[in-house]
């Protein structure tokens, strides 16, 4: 609890920060920030053009077994998949990019990964609502359901920062674990699921398994919200198991943090 309210009272350094981040990220470049979403909608559309008129993957069904275009199915997952991909591994680095503020004694440092992944959530504001829009255009228009994408963005951004706070840490001393993660990384896209259907498994131990992946959680929220129309709550056990996961990450990663602080500077 410390440590979130260390968090708390640090607030309007974060957001300022985190903002000042997003836009330096892309400064010198002709298009700026705009780069920023131009690798998620190209990936979209890859994608969409390799399934959808490639394989003649028309429409697919939902959890639910509701029948929508397969752009909608992906879009829903992808989108969701982008921000924590980003995040974690922004997040990985940010003591190594900061190192100039983690080197400042009196500079908290435990901020620094929350910057990184701010400067992602800003992103992922911009094409949640480009999702929602997309959904509208096919005729899928907003409604209360939707407004759960708010809460299962706040569960991925409570899943990224428990990770981020370990990752971060053990980073500093193991510098191959960046490499790491971008291999889980792209296994991870295809273990989530999201661009295959958990329903064609029929073994139901590999299903079980493959639900265990804290993502499954988030992608298939954001598709339940979107599509299908249930509530996160009709599906309480694995909310639960969800929140305790991220509880224990969260505990493991702060105190693993907390643990290197004072080695960090010497490292860098």
């Amino acid at each position: 609890m410390n440590f979130l309210r260390e968090l708390y009272s640090n607030r309007r350094l974060i957001f300022k920060l985190s903002k000042n981040d997003f836009k330096t990220k892309y400064a010198g470049s002709y298009l700026g920030i705009i780069w920023a979403f131009v690798q998620p909608i190209v990936t979209i559309v890859v994608y969409w053009f390799v399934f959808e008129k490639g394989l003649k993957v028309g429409k697919t069904l939902s959890e639910e077994g509701i029948s929508v275009p397969f752009v909608l199915w992906l879009t829903a997952g992808l989108v969701p998949w982008f921000f924590f991909s980003d995040a974690l591994n922004n997040g990985t680095n940010a003591l190594m990019e900061y190192k100039y503020l983690v080197q400042k004694v009196v500079f908290n440092i435990s901020v620094l990964p929350v910057i990184k992944i701010l400067a992602a959530l800003y992103v992922h504001i911009f094409f949640v609502c480009f999702t929602v829009i997309l959904f509208a255009c096919y005729g899928m228009t907003p409604d209360l359901y939707t407004l759960q994408v708010v809460y299962y963005s706040f569960a991925l951004f409570a899943l990224v920062l428990a990770l981020c706070y370990f990752t971060c840490s053990v980073v500093v001393f193991f510098k191959d674990l960046s490499q790491i993660i971008n291999i889980i990384l792209q296994v991870g896209v295809w273990a989530t699921p999201i661009m295959w259907q958990l329903s064609i498994l029929s073994n139901p131990v590999l299903r079980f398994i493959f639900k265990l992946n804290p993502l499954y959680y988030i992608v298939n929220g954001y598709r339940g919200a979107l599509i299908d129309k249930v509530w996160f709550f009709q599906d309480w056990k694995l909310t639960i198991y969800y929140w305790v996961l991220v509880f224990v990450l969260f505990t493991i990663g702060s105190r693993l943090f907390k643990k290197l602080k004072p080695h960090f500077a010497d490292v860098l």
